[in-house]
C-alpha cells in the first residue's frame, strides 16, 4: 500500500539526486530518507532507484510513479483541505427533512441563526410528515429529521436506534369562529361540550389523533372536511363551517383570521423532536444543526 508521505520523499529524491538534498528539503536526516524509500519500494515491490555512486536515477518504475505522485499528492492536499473545512464550520451540506409547521416557525430562525454564525454550511430543505420524515433518516436520505409523537398515543413510534434532540412540547387547542359560545371561554373546556359541532380535521395523522381524544371523551367527531393546509382549516373554521383542533405551533405559522383558540381539557400535547443518525450527530455541521434547531425551539416556548 502506497503511503503518501513516502510519495513526497520519492519526489524530493527525484528532484534533489540524493537522499541527503531530500532530507534537507523536507527537514529530515539522510537515514530517515533512505527507510522511507525502502518502504515504499518494498510496497510496490519493485526498485525505484538505481544507485551509482554518489548519483541516482529512476528505474521506470521510479519514473512512471514520480509521474503520477503530483497528481495523487495534489488531490489528497485538495481532500485535506475540504475535510478541514467541513470540520471547521466553514463548509459543509446538511439535509434537512421537515414537517409543514415546523418548517414555518422553528426551522426559519434555526436556520438565519446558522447561516450567521458559519455562512459557509448550506442546508437543503424538504417537507415530509413523520413517519415518513424518519424513514428519509434511516435510510440515508436526509441529514436530520423534523418529526413529532404525541403522548400517551396508542403505538407510539419508538426512536431508540436514533439521536433525539428535545425542541418543545406543543399543545394542542381548539379553533372556533369567532361569534361562537365558548370564543370568550377564560381557561380550558372539556372536548366533550364540542361533541355537536361540525368538526374541521387536519393532516391525517392530527386527523387520527382527534378522533382518538375525542373517543376518549365519549364521542365521535362529525368530521364535514379535513385538508392537510393549516391556512385552510383556519379559513373553514373562520367561515362558520365548523370547529378544528389543531397543535399550537400549527396555529402559530399563519395568521388565524376570524377564528379563537380555546385550551383543551385534557390536555392533549406532542413532542417536537430533531433526530440524527449516531454516526451522523458528530459531524460538526449537523450537530451545529441541532443546536440551533433547539434554540429555537427555546425561544418558541418563551414566546408563548
Amino acid at each position: 500500500m502506497i503511503e503518501a508521505r513516502h510519495l513526497r520523499v520519492l519526489r524530493a529524491v527525484a528532484s534533489t539526486g540524493s537522499f541527503s538534498a531530500a532530507g534537507r528539503e523536507l527537514g529530515c536526516t539522510q537515514p530517515a530518507v533512505s527507510q522511507q524509500m525502502k518502504a515504499l519500494e518494498s510496497s510496490v515491490g519493485t526498485p525505484l532507484l538505481v544507485r551509482t555512486g554518489r548519483e541516482m536515477r529512476l528505474t521506470q518504475a521510479g519514473e512512471a510513479l514520480v509521474r503520477h505522485a503530483a497528481g495523487i499528492i495534489a488531490g489528497l492536499t485538495a481532500a485535506e483541505e475540504e475535510v478541514a473545512a467541513i470540520a471547521g464550520l466553514r463548509a459543509g451540506r446538511v439535509r434537512l427533512v421537515s414537517f409543514p409547521s415546523g418548517s414555518s416557525t422553528l426551522v426559519p430562525t434555526a436556520l438565519a441563526a446558522l447561516r450567521a454564525a458559519h455562512p459557509g454550511t448550506r442546508v437543503f430543505l424538504e417537507e415530509a410528515e413523520p413517519p415518513n420524515s424518519v424513514e428519509l433518516l434511516r435510510e440515508g436520505d436526509c441529514d436530520v429529521a423534523l418529526a413529532f409523537r404525541y403522548e400517551g398515543a396508542a403505538g407510539v413510534e419508538e426512536w431508540d436506534d436514533l439521536v433525539v434532540r428535545p425542541l418543545l412540547t406543543d399543545r394542542l387547542v381548539a379553533l372556533v369562529p369567532d361569534g361562537h359560545r365558548l370564543a370568550r371561554t377564560e381557561g380550558s373546556v372539556a372536548i366533550g361540550e364540542l361533541a355537536r359541532e361540525s368538526w374541521i380535521a387536519g393532516c391525517p395523522r392530527c386527523r387520527g389523533q382527534l378522533v382518538e381524544v375525542c373517543e376518549g371523551a365519549g364521542f365521535s367527531p362529525r368530521i364535514d372536511f379535513a385538508t392537510d393546509d393549516y391556512p385552510a382549516v383556519v379559513g373553514l373554521v373562520g367561515a362558520g363551517l365548523g370547529v378544528a383542533v389543531l397543535p399550537q405551533l400549527a396555529v402559530e405559522s399563519v395568521r388565524p383570521r376570524g377564528v379563537r383558540t380555546v385550551a383543551l381539557e385534557p390536555a392533549v400535547r406532542r413532542e417536537i423532536v430533531a433526530l440524527t443518525l449516531p454516526d451522523l450527530a458528530q459531524v460538526p455541521a449537523v450537530a451545529a444543526t441541532l443546536d440551533e434547531l433547539a434554540r429555537a425551539g427555546a425561544r418558541q416556548s418563551a414566546a408563548r
